[in-house]
């Protein structure tokens, strides 16, 4: 629980990271980060992975191990009840028999040895889907954040060129008011020499 809350911890400082970025000159999607500071939020999610998560990739990593030692136990058994069976029908009195238990031995043990690596197969499949199932989740949890910070500061730059345009408009209604009141007098001026 305590990893949990680190991860999300260090998940909001890379929103607010995102959020103070600053923009690329001409564009306004693309922003400046710093790698080394991007390289410290990947080295603290990395430490803070819970313990679960590395117990399942030495699980997933040790899987050819399980169905090694799973087929050892199964040869075992069926080289035990093989051995068994060429005992019983070296005796002459019991042959038939024997023969009958040789082959349900054999029969259980195949089965056995098949439920063996039946098992190792879905408990390191579970345990496989159990950590990508996880990690997926915290890279959703981290994509959605990067797309939201990166969402929110498209609107704060469409709302600053907003804003920018705008002035950008009275500046330019207030420069024709500046050289049209020249010409107004100017006209006034020409009118009254002509009464006089």
């Amino acid at each position: 629980m305590a990893s949990n809350s680190k991860i999300e911890q260090v998940i909001d400082d890379l929103e607010r990271f995102i959020d103070n970025c600053k923009f690329q000159a001409l564009s306004s999607t693309k922003i400046i980060v710093n790698k080394e500071d991007v390289d410290e939020f990947i080295r603290q999610l990395r430490m803070n992975t819970p313990d679960e998560i590395k117990r399942y990739e030495k699980i997933i990593a040790n899987r050819d191990a399980i169905l090694n030692d799973a087929k050892k136990k199964a040869e075992a058994l069926i080289d035990a009840a093989n051995a068994q069976s060429n005992e019983m029908l070296n005796e002459n009195e019991i042959m038939q028999q024997a023969y009958e238990q040789a082959n349900e031995i054999v029969e259980l043990a195949t089965n056995q040895a098949q439920d063996i690596l039946d098992q190792a197969v879905m408990q390191a499949n579970g345990l496989k889907e159990s950590a990508v199932s996880y990690v997926d989740s915290v890279m959703a949890n981290v994509q959605d954040i990067m797309r939201d910070g990166m969402n929110k500061t498209q609107k704060y730059y469409e709302d600053m060129m907003g804003a920018l345009e705008q002035t950008g408009e009275m500046l330019a209604e207030n420069r024709n008011e500046l050289h049209e009141a020249p010409a107004e007098e100017e006209q006034g001026e020409i009118s009254s020499n002509e009464v006089m």
